[in-house]
């Protein structure tokens, strides 16, 4: 039996899909590089936004002809979406709809045995990485925080930690089969809380009460490696994460901190629990104690209530902070959620001009923090080759590099000097 699997949305869905395929592969399933080709299609969804949604919906009229062309192909659906009721009843053409928290009940799905041995939990699966270098590690999963906007306390459930002996093991493992870059996943990381702790092999995991005694913990393993992590709140962004951070040399310095607005009043409709003035301070916290630092973001324009002149506010903000990266988002509302219920009184029109106006604020800020790089000699991790020796690598801080090579790099780190700085990027050379 051949799968092929189709991965929509966040590095979460990534992860989800690692664990999917390992789950076949153990059945005696064989991946496929075309869905054409596939026994099963897995899905794996995301419904953030609705242009997320709507890729899903294009797909499905794909697999309409597929199943035309051969009636024995299963159609799984999982990810947010196959927790929406309204979803449900609207996609006639999937087969099983499956919460990811479930997976291990796939094989009874299937009617088929796995050769795994007893799965506990979703965790306890191991992945097939997708990459040799790069690995997706999650740490929880769900979200407490209920944001009126947000779909994912909904679709994906109150906030689970994962036991930090599991993390730590797995990394270990990762490192000692050479991966070069981790990066811990969850909604919102800093919510990190295992209700469990147990000692094992040298960890000393019965002090890992939070986050940022999971992230010293793992940043402590031996390798060399660099350690990220994804997604942070606002709101409990602690002092003893900024300190574990800095002091910690393979924990890269790089923070996405979702402002998702840069005005009070919509913070409080969006039910954020801090505010613009809180959101700075930390900021300056994070700055003055990390020399360099990369600080990215998310916002969204056109929220309802959002009136221009509370736009002119959030823009203002936007611009004083200077990030250097952010992923600017048009209102889309979700049905299920608290925003759902207010009037989306700002039109796609409109929606279009204020992204496109931060999105000026964003080059701007963003050249400015890349300019001070250039002529620089810094360490890359490549992760891409392209067309006539180009390749493409990453900075600790996140930043996107090409050069040309004629040498196989891919998964080293090697040094480069930037010779061009971009508002996104830079060019450099091999040095």
């Amino acid at each position: 039996m051949k799968y092929f699997i189709q991965i929509f949305g966040c590095q979460m869905n990534k992860s989800d899909a690692e664990r999917i395929a390992s789950l076949l592969d153990s059945l005696g399933y064989n991946a496929v590089e075309q869905k054409e080709k596939a026994d099963f299609i897995f899905i794996v969804s995301c419904s953030v936004r609705q242009s997320a949604e709507n890729r899903v919906y294009g797909l499905m009229s794909q697999i309409k002809k597929l199943k035309a062309q051969s009636p024995k192909l299963k159609v799984v659906l999982t990810g947010c979406m196959a927790m929406r009721k309204e979803v449900v009843k609207n996609l006639k053409d999937v087969d099983v709809f499956l919460d990811i928290k479930d997976l291990k009940t796939l094989p009874k799905l299937l009617n088929t045995k796995s050769e795994q041995a007893e799965i506990e939990t979703y965790f306890s699966i191991k992945p097939k990485y997708e990459s040799g270098f790069t690995a997706y590690v999650p740490i929880m999963t769900g979200c407490n925080n209920f944001c009126t906007y947000c779909i994912v306390p909904y679709v994906r459930g109150r906030e689970e930690s994962r036991q930090p002996q599991e993390v730590l093991n797995e990394v270990q493992c990762l490192l000692d089969n050479g991966y070069k870059e981790i990066i811990l996943l969850g909604q919102n990381v800093n919510s990190y809380s295992p209700k469990l702790r147990t000692q094992g092999s040298g960890f000393r995991a019965e002090i890992i009460n939070d986050f940022p005694d999971l992230l010293e913990a793992v940043a402590t393993l031996k390798g060399d490696y660099w350690l990220r992590f994804l997604t942070s709140h606002p709101k409990d962004f602690s002092d003893k994460l900024i300190k574990v951070i800095k002091n910690n040399k393979n924990i890269t310095e790089y923070v996405h901190l979702p402002i998702q607005a840069g005005d009070d009043t919509i913070l409080r409709k969006m039910n954020r629990k801090y505010t613009v003035k809180h959101f700075k301070t930390l900021v300056k916290k994070i700055r003055n104690a990390i020399p360099g630092v990369s600080i990215s973001t998310d916002i969204i324009v056109g929220f309802p209530g959002e009136t221009k002149k509370l736009f002119e506010s959030s823009a203002k903000t936007f611009e004083e902070i200077g990030f250097d990266m952010a992923y600017l988002n048009k209102y889309s509302a979700r049905k299920g959620t608290k925003s759902y219920d207010l009037k989306d009184e700002v039109s796609d029109m409109e929606k279009k001009r204020r992204e496109l106006v931060l999105t000026k604020l964003l080059r701007k800020s963003g050249l400015d923090y890349n300019k001070q790089f250039k002529g620089q000699t810094l360490e890359v991790l490549v992760g891409k080759k392209g067309k006539d020796d180009m390749w493409f690598a990453k900075t600790r801080t996140y930043k996107v590099v090409k050069f040309k090579s004629k040498k196989s790099l891919l998964g080293q780190f090697v040094k480069i000097k930037i010779t061009k700085a971009g508002s996104f990027g830079y060019d450099c050379e091999l040095f």
